[in-house]
């Protein structure tokens, strides 16, 4: 694959990024649950994408767990040697307490060290700081501390911010203390709400990372009566909308899915997307849908339906 550099920091990244964040759910050591998930890991560290993207809580840790693993069982074999630094992760709060301030970021940094079987990465995430306000995790003490620490120390490369909200999202990059930033559901072919986001962090030099290209449901499984967007349900007018992109789509002999990715994959805002994978056989579909040509007059007829119905409802304090 084509590599690129992720923003300003020229640490190289691919047009796709995997997700694991349910890389590993409900296995315990030693099962043969767990068996199977670390051969899936060891097929994505091993696979056509330069980079997975992990998180200390990821499945209660079981995400970062099983990738460890499979690191392990790679070893030093010489096509492989570079594994260590396709891994990213996140930092996450306290999972029994909801205490995110700079000495857990250390100790949860720690744990997924531990399991991931590093001493860096590439990339560290201050991810959904939602269990303290902005201006705790921005002072004296507070995540964003932890974070610049290990950044200074060489731990990682490079520091980002990973959440949803656009307003919350937007006053971290305003710090102009990360380097990088993912942001999920708000930057599709329904919901286009991270666009300014996205150029304010271009503008900043920052690497973009844009996840969930499907929404988290509908535009992967369709305008069915069940669908959901942004792990919501998607309601009547949203399914009727896309069942509209859909016709669109069956036109111009392509899947939904197809034209979901490749609105992520065309933008100049966006340096990876990252599109959760649970199976090697998912990874061997997204490769496809990664090669499908959607032709111009897709986007054209999209643009032409108006605004999609979004379920998203992002709030506009930041505290």
């Amino acid at each position: 694959m084509r590599q690129r550099s992720l923003g300003d920091t020229g640490i190289p990244v691919d047009a796709i990024t995997l997700g694991t964040s349910s890389l590993g759910r409900g296995t315990v050591p030693g099962s043969r649950e767990e068996a199977d998930a670390v051969d899936t890991a060891r097929a994505f560290l091993t696979g056509p994408f330069a980079v997975v993207d992990t998180s200390n809580e990821y499945a209660g840790g079981r995400s970062e767990a099983v990738l460890g693993l499979a690191r392990a069982d790679i070893g030093a074999d010489a096509s492989a040697r570079n594994v260590r630094n396709r891994i990213f992760t996140k930092v996450d709060r306290d999972p029994d307490t909801g205490r995110f301030d700079r000495d857990r970021v250390m100790r949860s940094f720690e744990e997924s060290c531990a399991r991931l079987g590093v001493d860096r990465v590439d990339v560290l995430h201050l991810h959904d700081p939602y269990s303290v306000t902005f201006a705790e995790a921005t002072g004296p003490g507070g995540a964003v501390e932890g974070l610049r620490e290990l950044r200074e120390s060489g731990a990682a490369a490079a520091i980002g911010i990973a959440a949803g909200p656009v307003p919350l999202m937007t006053a971290y990059v305003e710090t102009g203390l990360f380097d990088v930033l993912l942001s999920h559901n708000r930057f599709t072919i329904v919901d286009r709400s991270a666009e300014p986001l996205f150029e304010l962090a271009r503008g900043r030099g920052m690497g973009v990372f844009n996840a969930a290209p499907f929404g988290a449901g509908i535009l992967a499984t369709g305008a069915r009566p069940d669908a959901s967007y942004g792990y919501r349900p998607a309601g009547t007018d949203l399914i009727a909308w896309v069942a509209q992109v859909e016709r669109i789509c069956a036109d111009a002999g392509i899947p939904l899915q197809a034209a979901a990715l490749h609105f992520s994959l065309r933008s100049p805002l966006v340096d990876s997307t990252v599109v959760g994978v649970s199976s090697p056989r998912r990874l061997d579909q997204l490769v496809e849908l990664q090669g499908s040509a959607v032709p111009d007059d897709v986007w054209a007829r999209i643009d032409d339906l108006g605004p999609a119905p979004t379920t998203i409802e992002d709030d506009g304090e930041v505290a």
